[in-house]
């Protein structure tokens, strides 16, 4: 089975091998997602996060699945000592930087529980697998049809941030200025609500935030400086030699 939706702004590819999976599950996965993006979107007024910032719900009026998101967005802002922050000055709240991992790992997880083993959900280019190998491409940061790197994974997340898709957007909590010691920065970890936070978190940080992120449980890093240097953690799963070096033509 193999379905396609544009939801939360970017498309969402979905790829089941199993024989005979309900297509009844993939419409509540896909559901799922758009009731997340109408709840927590920013740039929906009418959404939970949207009331939240404009002081019109207290914390105690909220959703659990909201004051986890929160709670997510709080730990990583203490563990980069203010780098990641979804609360920057002369900015409304946006928390997606964690919703979207946290929100397509429980659909994953709805899939699983509808009897999913062998399975492919690509999110915007971040990825959730399961019953692998799966072989999986990070994008070159200069070169849009060219790879830095495969890797391959059997059951996990994949995440990348990175400048090249909507330029200098991720902001440093510490300075309010952009994140730029990074061309982009890959983490694999066991779900994507860790690999997608983690990436970002550790974008923002700059070059220490590799360090920092590898240093993580079940975290392995790809990231490329922006000398166009390679740092890479030993663990990391490359399927093989990098496939285009970095700065190359």
């Amino acid at each position: 089975m193999r379905r396609v939706e544009h939801v939360m702004g970017f498309p969402v590819s979905l790829r089941i091998d199993d024989e005979g999976f309900p297509e009844a599950a993939v419409d509540d996965m896909f559901a799922w997602l758009r009731e997340v993006d109408a709840r927590f979107s920013p740039f929906k007024p009418d959404s939970e996060v949207s009331r939240l910032d404009r002081g019109e719900l207290s914390v105690e009026d909220l959703s659990p699945e909201l004051r986890e998101v929160l709670d997510l967005c709080e730990d990583y802002r203490v563990a980069t000592g203010g780098a990641f922050d979804v609360r920057l000055p002369g900015r409304g709240l946006d928390p997606c930087a964690v919703v979207k991992g946290w929100s397509v790992q429980r659909g994953a997880e709805l899939l699983t529980a509808a009897g999913a083993r062998r399975f492919c959900l690509n999110a915007g280019g971040d990825v959730v697998v399961s019953g692998g190998p799966w072989r999986v491409g990070v994008r070159h940061p200069e070169h849009a049809d060219q790879l830095c790197t495969v890797l391959e994974l059997t059951d996990g997340a994949v995440a990348t941030s990175a400048r090249y898709e909507r330029g200098d957007h991720i902001i440093d909590g510490r300075t309010g200025h952009p994140a730029t010691g990074l061309l982009s920065l890959t983490v694999v970890a066991p779900t994507l609500t860790e690999a997608d936070s983690t990436a970002t978190a550790a974008f923002a940080m700059g070059p220490e935030g590799v360090e920092w992120a590898a240093e993580l449980a079940g975290c392995e890093v790809f990231a490329v400086d922006a000398e166009r240097g390679v740092l890479r953690t030993p663990g990391f799963p490359a399927a093989g030699a990098d496939a285009v070096p970095v700065g190359a033509a």
